[in-house]
């Protein structure tokens, strides 16, 4: 048995470079040495720097004095979600591990990667600078949305260094089949194109809590509108993001297995999964976030 446990923790380790290969967000993760905790432990405080511009040099006087404030947005964080899987340890035997080591990553890969990924698109276009509407029918006119996306962004000067597009594969495979030099000019400004399936990119979704009635599965969906003022979730066509807009933290991951001879209530492995962290916008960046969805 010492030589099983041994074999689950290293296999355990692997399943944060699966969720990092399957996520399509992970390259927008967040420096945490940046951050501190908030005074409530569900808090994290991000520092935010302002400074006064250039004032008329005096050749008597000198230099016109400036300010410099350093202050911090304290914000909650709004993501923590788990799941508990058993596995008998015959089970498990009979397959030589296969029970127990294909349920962890392949949750990893199809439950957790893409619900992460849905969640933080629906934060990042809610809180978008410049939310756009239309149909891109033609690889032209995906190339024209990234111009006027493109546009729109340097004219509000948001750094061009660190800007990712993220697009569907269907929009993508559509500008691949127009004219080389064209698409080349327009692609070539992002610092990283990353196509995330439909199913993961709605403008909201609802995460199903596991236990009421109808969300025993749970996951997540797009959100249907409950209201007049309620509005549905919108299929996104593509979004670009600056990495220094978005607040992208994970305080606590856990990936836990348990064996049976340290399971008190079973004779079965235990697997335990929780991410508790935080996906928002800075307050004072949304120009760094631009949004085009379907009509």
């Amino acid at each position: 048995m010492a030589n099983q446990i041994a074999k689950f923790k290293k296999y355990i380790d692997l399943l944060d470079e699966v969720y990092k290969l399957e996520s399509k967000t992970a390259v927008l993760e967040s420096d945490a040495t940046l951050a501190r905790a908030g005074a409530n432990t569900n808090e994290i405080v991000i520092p935010k720097l302002s400074m006064d511009g250039l004032g008329d040099y005096d050749r008597n006087s000198g230099y016109v004095k400036g300010n410099v404030n350093m202050t911090y947005e304290t914000v909650a964080f709004n993501y923590d979600r788990g799941r508990k899987f058993t596995v008998d340890s015959m089970d498990n035997e009979e397959t030589a591990g296969l029970a127990f080591g294909k349920l962890s990553s392949e949750f990893i890969r199809v439950k957790v990667a893409p619900e992460q990924d849905a969640f933080r698109f629906a934060k990042y276009a809610g809180a978008a600078g410049t939310k756009v509407s239309g149909t891109l029918s033609t690889g032209t006119d995906v190339l024209d949305a990234l111009r006027a996306a493109s546009a729109a962004m340097d004219e509000a000067e948001v750094p061009v260094d660190k800007r990712y597009l993220f697009i569907t594969p269907t929009l993508m495979t559509a500008v691949r089949g127009v004219d080389t030099n064209k698409s080349t000019e327009i692609l070539a400004k992002f610092a990283g194109i990353v196509e995330v399936p439909q199913v993961r990119f709605y403008t909201a979704i609802d995460l199903l809590d596991g236990t009421t009635a109808g969300e025993e599965d749970g996951g997540y969906r797009k959100h249907v509108s409950a209201g007049a003022q309620d509005e549905a979730g919108k299929d996104i066509n593509f979004l670009i993001a600056e990495k220094s807009a978005v607040m992208q933290y994970t305080k606590h991951g856990v990936n836990k297995a348990i064996s049976p001879d340290d399971n008190s209530d079973a004779d079965a492995w235990i697997f335990n999964f929780r991410e508790y962290g935080l996906a928002d916008v800075y307050e004072n960046k949304t120009a760094g976030i631009y949004l085009h969805h379907k009509a």
